[in-house]
């Protein structure tokens, strides 16, 4: 492997393959496997950082409990006992190859706001130019409904994202993506390469374990944004980590993507290209997309969307409609409607369906918007007695999603 390009690798495991889902005791045979894995990628030159889940269901283990509990509060108490042990084990299987280790603990509010996300991307890299592989977790103890991610297959791919990973790997129990169930379908038929992801139609609609919060909906949905920022994603099973290391070397070595292989791997695996490989989106206007949660939508017409296409900012002329109750330089939806030459029936200036483009920073809250909105800048200042800026939201401020557009429910 001399002279060969030093990959980044983010390799994620749910609780399903780090605990027994009835007993809750630690699947060690996995477990070896991974860290072994994880060894020979850093032996190889690679940066590997593990995603871990699996505290809750350690938790479980520790205090004798048979069922996850449904109360918020003793969720959080089985984490911070969890968390302990699970990088215990971590620790310990990692100290036999005399490879160290570091925990991160992130939650959402640590992603939305702008110089915590810097600070842990920064401690990430940090410890990746160090020869330490991160092992990241949602901080379960602190995280509450309104700030979770929801699931560590979400929390992975931001962290692939954070890192300028090259692969982002789910491990689950079962071999690869497929076009029904295959635990009550015997016909289910694997869905190998996806071309182009918005174009999936497989069955997702399965939750994952009973000690889990994922499924196979919430890896498309990791998928869609991994590949959004460039990283191959492959769902492969966490039983057979040996995938990892060969499906790297294999497109280290013939530096093609894995779809156009010669050699296929006997064992299948689903890698995600990304949609638009050419032009990942990175860093800020990730962040924008993926690390706020957005606190309302601003609905514009065609002409303001191809502006802002074009590196524009939003002006208020091109504004159509506000929803939601949000302050100036918080996050909200940007969505695309058909503009009304004049006001319909309920005076609404738009019709047609919505399709949501990207998210954006705005320069003033929801009540001025909706004052100023469809007016040219010039008038801001009379309209509002001030004017702060030009635009509703700067260009710099604005990132839009790469080629698909997601329909949303009208106001």
């Amino acid at each position: 492997m001399k002279g060969a390009k030093s990959l980044t690798v983010v390799i994620k495991l749910g609780t399903s393959s780090i605990v027994d889902e009835k007993t809750h005791e630690p699947l060690l045979p996995i477990l070896t496997l991974i860290v072994s894995t994880a060894v020979k990628l850093r032996k190889d030159g690679h940066k590997v950082v593990i995603v871990s889940s699996g505290a809750i269901g350690v938790g479980l283990q520790r205090m004798d409990q048979d069922k996850r509990p449904k109360h918020l509060h003793e969720l959080q108490a089985l984490a911070a006992i969890g968390q302990c042990r699970l990088m215990s084990l971590w620790d310990s299987f990692f100290g036999h190859y005399r490879q160290p280790i570091a925990q991160i603990l992130l939650t959402r509010n640590d992603i939305a706001d702008r110089t915590r996300y810097l600070n842990a991307q920064n401690t990430m890299v940090g410890l990746l130019d160090m020869g330490v592989i991160p092992i990241v977790n949602e901080n379960d103890t602190l995280a509450v409904a309104e700030i979770k991610f929801g699931d560590n297959d979400t929390l992975s791919a931001i962290t692939a994202g954070m890192v300028h990973a090259d692969f982002l790997f789910l491990m689950t129990d079962v071999d690869c993506l497929y076009d029904k169930n295959p635990r009550t379908n015997p016909d289910a038929k694997a869905i190998e390469v996806v071309e182009d992801i918005s174009s999936v139609q497989a069955d997702v609609s399965s939750a994952g374990s009973s000690l889990g919060t994922g499924g196979m909906a919430t890896k498309i949905v990791a998928a869609k944004l991994a590949t959004s920022a460039g990283v191959m994603t492959v769902i492969t099973r966490s039983s057979s980590p040996g995938n990892i290391t060969q499906i790297v070397r294999h497109v280290q070595d013939t530096s093609r993507p894995l779809q156009q292989a010669e050699d296929p791997l006997s064992e299948p695996a689903e890698p995600l290209p990304a949609e638009d490989s050419a032009k990942p989106i990175r860093d800020r206007y990730f962040w924008l997309l993926h690390g706020l949660a957005p606190h309302g939508t601003l609905y514009i017409d065609a002409g303001a969307h191809r502006a802002l296409a074009h590196k524009a900012g939003l002006l208020p002329v091109g504004v159509l409609d506000v929803e939601g109750s949000f302050a100036s330089h918080e996050a909200v939806r940007i969505v695309v409607v058909e503009r009304n030459l004049e006001p319909g029936p309920d005076g609404k200036l738009w019709h047609g369906t919505p399709h949501e483009v990207g998210r954006a920073l705005v320069n003033y809250a929801a009540s001025e918007i909706q004052r100023i909105k469809g007016h040219r800048s010039k008038e801001i200042q009379s309209i509002l007695d001030y004017a702060d800026s030009d635009y509703v939201a700067d260009r710099d401020n604005v990132s839009l999603f790469q080629r698909e557009s997601r329909p949303v429910s009208p106001i």
